[in-house]
């Protein structure tokens, strides 16, 4: 079972998406650690995606779409969580054509919808939890509003799929797990 969860930049994905991991034991695949990861190991993509981040802007696609294949195509890596990707419609297209060459699909697909205001309260106290050099209030906002430019086609896209679901993301994170749990039945 392959699952998306979308969601603005705070919006919970990847603690939605760890949980699903544990309950499904299954893959997460979160674009942001890869990128991260990339950063950490000083490459020359690493340091590409530090300046696009540090602006506030999404990675290239073409960066991001590399990173993912070699996960995709791991057969070690089966029943995957695509935390936070994709988030346009070129990588909405190239997941199609990936998961058709390995015969997958997308099974469940959640949005986690959040408002601003929960959004910039949520990064304020990741920022200090998790120390992020990613989460200060204007990065964030400038992340929000490119993400709900350009990752709305997405939602659409994906919109009439028979597994999309929508969650009010600005409930608790165990209110949440039991609404996805719910639909997923586990």
């Amino acid at each position: 079972m392959n699952i998306i969860i979308f969601g603005p930049p705070g919006a919970g994905k990847g603690t939605q998406a760890k949980i699903l991991v544990r309950k499904l034991n299954s893959f997460q695949i979160s674009t942001g650690d890869m990128l991260r990861d990339e950063i950490k190991k000083d490459t020359d993509i690493g340091k590409k995606i530090l300046n696009n981040m540090d602006d506030g802007k999404f990675v290239d696609d073409e960066i991001v779409n590399k990173l993912l294949e070699k996960i995709i195509y791991d057969s070690k890596k089966t029943k995957l969580i695509f935390d936070g990707y994709p988030r346009t419609i070129n990588q909405a297209k190239n997941l199609n054509i990936l998961l058709n060459k390995s015969n997958q699909k997308i099974d469940y697909i959640f949005f986690l919808n959040v408002s601003k205001k929960v959004i910039i309260e949520r990064i304020e106290k990741r920022k200090i939890l998790e120390k992020r050099t990613d989460d200060d209030a204007a990065t964030i906002l400038r992340r929000y509003d490119i993400y709900m430019k350009e990752t709305k086609p997405v939602l659409d896209f994906y919109s009439s799929h028979k597994g999309f679901h929508e969650i009010d993301g600005s409930l608790g994170i165990d209110e949440i797990t039991l609404k996805i749990g719910a639909i997923l039945n586990v």
